[in-house]
């Protein structure tokens, strides 16, 4: 995997993790994390051609779903999407809102 990957991917894990918490405090810690990662990201930019936005979802994904994580999921029972909801200049625009994006996670996701 290429350091362009894993920087999205860890950005876009902090995004998953914020929305499948019931804990407010680690919500906003997860959201604190996925912000730093991002502004990270925005001053050194990837080159698009570098990274699927999908396969870093699906890394993504992975990673938030970890065993060692599932204590603290409870906010909704969720299927998260297989495709991305976000493209590479959206996540990487100053106007990015993470609140806005924990929530969009939440509500594409299928609830059981």
């Amino acid at each position: 995997m290429n350091a362009s990957v894993e920087r999205v991917r860890d950005a876009l894990a902090e995004l998953i993790k914020a929305a499948l918490v019931s804990d407010d405090g680690k919500s906003l810690r997860y959201r604190e994390s996925a912000r730093a990662a991002l502004d990270a990201l925005a001053a050194d930019p990837p080159a698009a051609e570098s990274l699927r936005m999908e396969g870093a979802w699906t890394l993504a994904v992975q990673a938030a779903e970890a065993p060692e994580l599932r204590p603290e999921e409870g906010r909704v029972n969720l299927t998260l999407p297989r495709h991305c909801p976000f493209a590479l200049d959206e996540i990487l625009a100053a106007s990015f809102d993470i609140d806005a994006a924990v929530e969009r996670i939440a509500k594409s996701a299928s609830t059981g």
